[in-house]
């Protein structure tokens, strides 16, 4: 089987799993070959059928010339020839691998699969797993032996959630295959819709690797700027300021702090903790971030309360607003937020926590969080907002708008992000 068995539409590409990672990918696919898009949901096959993205992150002129059949039945899975499994991969309660969805994946693709056959995971996994969990999961199942008669391959995704500038066509992406002749069919399918170029790993496990660690990075910059925006704070300095005069050295991070949550950053360290964990080593620094990062949204909680406490507002009479609720800007996800570990805090100490988000489902919201949206902020109502998430609805405010909800001039503003920074002078004002 080569690349024209597909360009011919002669064989059939699988997409299994059509959220912010998946749908993308598929339907870049469609417009090229012909795709199967599959997916649990019953209700998000509806809504992709009539052209709709449930994520809210595509428009409807991203579905049109596509040539794709979308299906919530496993037996569809078998028109396609090349299987690509982009599921999420959260953890439990406890911080430990979740990894149902991607197992039950690979059984749907396991039950259909045949001679000849290719699976290509694009799931965030711990280093091992495709080769050492799945593998043996997809032989089980078909009667097949991996690289004889069927073919695996690893290629991490790069998709950022309300990203409209880092895209699938402009982004190098990693791809690997469990030998020589994987690896040339992938290369060759993935280069039809990635323009910015492919970069070939040696193996399965370093692209698994290579993921773990581009969220890792991170988590731990952003990690140690929480940490400095805590010790600032108590030298009676602003963040921001000290970021913004630091940054003007060239090899300087720029990294800034923050609520660290979703099913990327705040979810892919505990991967690698795992793993490590299971070679007997303990991992010291990458603990201690994940610690601090879930530790803010507390904090953050703790400090606007000992605010309205200097203030002289009655605590357990106070009444606040918080702006934002989804776990990034502009974007519709609420999975793993942590903004509600504000709210949650907030509300531990007796205030009174109105919340409202343009782009959260309100429904949505309820069944997760069991929380109620506040569809309207209420004027003069408030003694502190609290402005957590920066979507574009919010950057644009000025201190009268601000003013307009507070019930008082010595209403608290919040500022998570710092983005209204030197744009508040009568209200009093804290930030990271």
């Amino acid at each position: 089987m080569d690349i024209k068995d597909f360009t011919s539409k002669k064989a059939k590409v699988s997409v299994v799993g059509l959220g912010y990672v998946g749908l993308p990918l598929a339907l870049a696919f469609a417009r090229k070959l012909s795709v199967v898009g599959f997916d649990i949901d019953p209700q998000r096959i509806a809504m992709l059928k009539k052209g709709e993205d449930p994520s809210q992150e595509l428009s409807r002129e991203a579905f049109a010339d596509t040539d794709i059949l979308y299906t919530d039945k496993v037996a569809e899975l078998a028109q396609a020839r090349f299987h690509i499994v982009a599921v999420p991969t959260p953890v439990d309660k406890t911080n430990l691998p979740d990894l149902k969805l991607l197992l039950s994946a690979t059984e749907s693709v396991g039950s259909i699969l045949k001679k000849g056959d290719y699976v290509v995971y694009e799931s965030t996994v711990y280093p091992g797993a495709t080769e050492e969990d799945c593998v043996p999961l997809l032989e089980r199942l078909s009667g097949l032996k991996c690289g004889v008669d069927f073919k695996v391959g690893y290629s991490p995704e790069r998709i950022n959630p309300g990203d409209k500038v880092h895209t699938l066509a402009n982004t190098v992406k990693i791809v690997s295959g469990c030998d020589g002749e994987a690896l040339t069919l992938i290369r060759d399918m993935y280069a039809l819709v990635v323009e910015a170029g492919l970069h070939v790993a040696p193996s399965i496990k370093v692209a698994e690797a290579a993921k773990i660690i581009e969220n890792t990075q991170r988590d731990v910059n952003i990690a140690l700027m929480n940490e400095l925006s805590i010790i600032f704070d108590r030298m009676g300095i602003n963040t921001y300021d000290v970021l913004e005069a630091a940054g003007t050295k060239w090899n300087f991070l720029k990294f800034y702090p923050g609520l660290v949550g979703g099913h990327c950053i705040g979810v892919d360290p505990y991967y690698l903790v795992y793993k490590s964990r299971t070679l007997h080593y303990h991992p010291k620094v990458i603990n201690t971030g994940r610690f601090v990062n879930d530790s803010m949204g507390g904090y953050i909680a703790k400090k606007t309360v000992k605010k309205l406490i200097a203030l002289g507002k009655p605590v357990q009479k106070a009444r606040v607003l918080v702006l934002g609720l989804t776990f990034k800007e502009n974007v519709s996800d609420i999975r793993n937020t942590k903004v509600m570990d504000i709210i949650r805090e907030l509300k531990d100490y007796g205030l009174e926590v109105d919340v409202t988000d343009p782009r959260a489902e309100v429904a949505e919201v309820k069944k997760m969080y069991r929380l109620e949206l506040c569809p309207e902020p209420v004027p003069h109502a408030y003694d502190a907002v609290v402005a957590a998430v920066a979507h574009q609805e919010y950057t644009g405010w000025q201190e009268a708008d601000f003013e307009r909800f507070m019930k008082d001039e010595k209403g608290l503003v919040v500022d998570v992000k710092g983005i209204y920074r030197n744009k508040i002078s009568r209200l009093p004002y804290w930030s990271l």
